[in-house]
């Protein structure tokens, strides 16, 4: 909720707080048992499946694991550009 805040307002970034990020990254991973590559190869099969309904920004792309208590949460931000008409 900060870094929302901190973006929002305009103060995000520096390396302590990049740092930090990666840090709990890591940690959600390693209590999920997730590997980062099955993370990334969970978001590339992502990208395959919704490209074949909708336009989306590749690049802006973010896929996380988010634990809270007991429970870990995959938290998807998928930004997208717009709905294709037809299906390839």
């Amino acid at each position: 909720m900060l870094e929302f805040l901190a973006r929002l307002f305009g103060r995000d970034s520096g390396s302590k707080n990049v740092a930090k990020e990666r840090l709990r990254l890591v940690l959600v991973h390693d209590r999920s048992s997730v590997s980062p590559q099955l993370l990334e190869t969970l978001k590339a099969e992502m990208i395959q499946v919704i490209s074949n309904y909708m336009d989306i920004d590749e690049q802006g792309l973010e896929v996380n694991l988010d634990s809270s208590g007991n429970s870990v949460a995959l938290v998807a931000n998928i930004p997208v550009r717009g709905m294709k008409r037809k299906l390839k």
